[in-house]
């Protein structure tokens, strides 16, 4: 084999390797299934400091629930958030969107995600930190491997889940069309 035969071997083998490396990851309850309890401290708006149950909260309502891996939180997550809370606030003014974050620091959480709202004016999230095992809930079917993991609920239902290893604002079309059309 020729040494320009082997580099592109090695270079096709090598970008095979990096878009299975980045590929989605299942995570999440399954579709369809009825939504666990999920409860969280509130860190922002006017339930700040309170600890609220996420599904009885938003009962019928349509809602986004994002699980951010606190230690995989970078500029990408940051901006899929921001796009994703623009195109509901421009589209679906029904939709809530609640962000989870899965940490074994909690307080430090706390004190965190007031001042990253304050940087990313998020008109239509919530965010909260799940208090418990970082890796989240077990009902919930969290996978670790997944930086962020968005659950898309209606009527009390899984419609969708979606778990990222990389993400940024180009993925928030995907999760806009899974979403249920408005009543």
């Amino acid at each position: 084999m020729s040494v320009l035969a082997r580099i592109a071997v090695v270079a096709a083998s090598c970008l095979m390797f990096s878009v299975t490396a980045f590929a989605d990851v299942n995570s999440g309850p399954k579709v369809g299934e009825k939504v666990a309890k999920l409860k969280v401290v509130v860190t922002t708006g006017d339930d700040a400091g309170k600890e609220v149950e996420v599904a009885e909260r938003r009962k019928d309502k349509p809602t986004i629930v994002v699980f951010v891996q606190a230690e995989r939180w970078d500029r990408p997550m940051a901006r899929y958030l921001r796009t994703l809370d623009q195109e509901l606030v421009k589209n679906r003014t029904d939709v809530r969107l609640v962000a989870v974050w899965l940490t074994d620091d909690v307080e430090k959480s706390k004190e965190y995600l007031p001042r990253a709202q304050q940087s990313l004016k998020l008109d239509q999230t919530d965010w909260c930190v799940f208090v418990g095992d970082k890796n989240g809930p077990p009902e919930w079917t969290i996978n670790v491997d997944a930086h962020l993991t968005t659950v898309l609920i209606s009527e009390n239902q899984i419609d969708a889940t979606i778990g990222y290893r990389s993400l940024n604002e180009t993925d928030v079309p995907e999760v806009m069309k899974k979403l249920k059309p408005k009543k």
